[in-house]
């Protein structure tokens, strides 16, 4: 058995299919933008020997050694002195 199409109906129902595949297809290649990620947690606490160095009224003064870096605590009497070791003089360990 052959079907036959009107000649009438030919192209009309083709372009139909075409525009309606070329619609499925470019939504089918359609990408969803993947979500941002989210950004890093901050640590909630300061540097404990920065914060006591400027409530002494210090200043702090960054230093670059082959170590690494640290932090002086310049305090308002011109002495010079490691953060830390500014914060373990201060606050002793207790045993």
């Amino acid at each position: 058995m052959e079907f036959k199409v009107k000649p009438h109906l030919k192209g009309k129902s083709m372009s139909k299919q075409y525009l309606i595949g070329a619609a499925l297809l470019l939504a089918g290649c359609a990408q969803q933008q993947p979500d941002a990620p989210p950004p890093p947690k901050q640590v909630g606490m300061a540097n404990p020997a920065s914060v006591y160095c400027v409530e002494k009224g210090g200043k702090l003064i960054a230093q670059k050694s082959a170590q690494g870096e640290s932090n002086l605590c310049q305090l308002p009497g011109g002495e010079r002195v490691d953060e830390w070791t500014l914060w373990r003089r201060d606050h002793p360990q207790k045993q």
